[in-house]
């Protein structure tokens, strides 16, 4: 490498782990808002606790979330071997995330993470029909790009949603009035009301470090496949001719298929597998670790694989994929178990992003927390209602972690929060003005993040 893309590694490393880290300030309102303001924890004791196993969540949630963010990518940036491009992408990209992030911070406006960086990835593949020879309409992912939305759209109103019911769950099985009255300044709730919130607390930073930590991960994997794609486009420590005899079996799957039935684009992909398939089997035969092949044919082997597995992926879907459904089935696993090549990450660098999330946990929590405490409801939070907003939130995020879907934590539990507040007393018991502000960065982060990363996309591939 020259020393100026060490350089450009160097500063979109520390862009990514600065993303991850005022997501972790951003965020950890939502975690640490309710034992605050139910004087369940002081305040220093509850972000150390919530950075914790927010650390801990990056380091135990796998990596389902993380590839979920990079397949939302264009293939074209997936497949670029231009280094440069790949900079470009990666700096609009972080850089349109961390200024929204940080603006909502400064507001004191819930907002979400993720939601800021979908929009700006969606930016990244809108720019691309404004380059040439990419206006085809395929630079985006939209098969994924659905899935998630759907995800982000749905969970801020069945967060509110399952808040307003376990409110009267609550009620009808715990008969002891104190858990439904305000707290009293400066006196400390009874130890079992205080275990519940610690509990709720801290599964919510546990389940918010697997799915935003993740998101991390899966930032620094696009930055080390774009900018040194010899030594991160797959796995090293993969079996080269296991993924070769999966490959090999999609091979034979793909074949037993009637090709009259099917589209001239469905062809394509039809042909596109076959193409890709007798690349790899014919450049990896006779070798088994990555270090036995020339660092430039690594990346061609990524392609081969992303490739393969995009095609056959699209054909399922077209249900013109003429095969039993047992076929089927073997073919899914087949692309899974082929997949292993390119979805992976270092430990070094979930250790990386764990830090930087759970060191944004212990800082800047301040502006969001008396959003989240004070400004959503008209009343002061109650045992019960802090309880039943973090119980939402993390089921939502935990559900939503082990499916692979990035979701909003902030969505999740300020809209438990504002549900819990409805269930006491009505829609008159939320502040007006809070609910339009955090409704307005909902409904404006995406739109805002596009243009902001699709512009600066084009500007940086203009200087490179």
């Amino acid at each position: 490498m020259t020393t100026g893309l060490t350089i450009l590694l160097i500063i979109c490393l520390l862009l990514a782990c600065t993303f991850e880290f005022v997501n972790g300030f951003h965020d950890t309102a939502n975690a640490v808002a309710t034992v605050i303001y139910t004087n369940s924890l002081k305040p220093t004791v509850a972000v150390v606790y919530s950075g914790i196993l927010n650390f801990t969540g990056v380091m135990t949630g796998g990596i389902a979330v993380a590839m979920g963010i990079i397949n939302l990518l264009p293939m074209e940036v997936l497949l670029d071997a231009n280094v440069y491009h790949g900079v470009a992408m990666i700096l609009a990209l972080l850089l349109s995330a961390i200024i929204w992030n940080l603006g909502t911070w400064y507001l004191g406006i819930p907002a979400s993470s993720s939601h800021a960086l979908i929009g700006s990835i969606l930016g990244i593949g809108i720019a691309f029909y404004f380059l040439p020879d990419t206006g085809d309409g395929g630079s985006i992912n939209w098969d994924k790009v659905k899935d998630t939305g759907l995800s982000l759209l749905f969970s801020p109103l069945l967060g509110f949603s399952a808040a307003i019911l376990l409110m009267f769950l609550f009620k009808r099985l715990i008969t002891n009035e104190t858990i439904y009255k305000e707290p009293v300044v400066g006196k400390k709730p009874p130890l079992w009301i205080r275990l519940i919130l610690w509990t709720t607390c801290g599964l919510v930073s546990f389940f918010h470090g697997q799915n935003d930590g993740q998101k991390g991960v899966g930032l620094v994997m696009i930055i080390l496949i774009a900018i040194m794609p010899g030594y991160f486009s797959i796995d090293q420590k993969v079996n080269i001719q296991s993924v070769g005899a999966h490959v090999e079996h999609i091979q034979q799957l793909v074949h037993k298929a009637d090709t009259t039935i099917l589209s001239e684009n469905q062809l394509k992909l039809y042909n596109d597998i076959f193409a890709h398939s007798s690349h790899y089997l014919n450049e990896t035969r006779g070798k088994f670790k990555a270090d036995e092949l020339e660092v430039t044919l690594r990346f061609e082997l990524r392609k081969d694989i992303v490739r393969i597995t995009k095609a056959c992926e699209k054909l399922i879907n077209s249900g013109n994929l003429s095969l039993s459904a047992k076929e089927i089935k073997i073919l899914k696993l087949d692309i899974k178990q082929s997949k292993v090549l390119i979805e992976y990450a270092p430990y070094w660098v979930i250790i990386m992003i764990s830090v930087s999330l759970g060191l944004g946990t212990m800082v800047g929590w301040k502006r969001i927390v008396k959003t989240v405490g004070e400004k959503i409801g008209k009343q002061h939070m109650s045992y019960a209602q802090g309880a039943s907003a973090e119980l939402v939130a993390a089921g939502g995020i935990g559900i939503a972690s082990a499916f692979g879907f990035p979701v909003s934590t902030t969505h999740m539990l300020s809209s438990g929060i504002a549900g819990s507040m409805v269930a006491k007393k009505g829609l008159k018991n939320l502040q007006k003005g809070t609910i339009i502000s955090i409704a307005m960065a909902w409904i404006l982060t995406l739109p805002i993040t596009i243009i902001l990363s699709c512009s600066l996309f084009l500007l940086f591939r203009y200087l490179f």
